[in-house]
């Protein structure tokens, strides 16, 4: 079986089985602006905040400090 025939077999092919039940999982990155939205650091670029690691401290301590009781 060639190269062509296995891109033909996916275009072409149903799928076998079935998907995951229940909602899709969140990614890592959605989790991170969720966690940014609720200590109120919305809009803020957070990858480039994350290459400077005493920037990026200051929202990481206030997530673990808001959900530390």
């Amino acid at each position: 079986m060639g190269r062509a025939d296995v891109y033909t077999g996916m275009l072409v092919g149903k799928p076998e089985g079935k998907g995951p039940l229940g909602r899709s999982r969140r990614r890592w990155e959605d989790r991170i602006k969720l966690d940014l939205q609720e200590v109120d650091f919305e809009g803020m670029d957070w990858i480039v905040m994350a290459q400077d690691r005493d920037r990026w401290r200051v929202p990481v301590n206030s997530v673990i400090n808001f959900r530390v009781p």
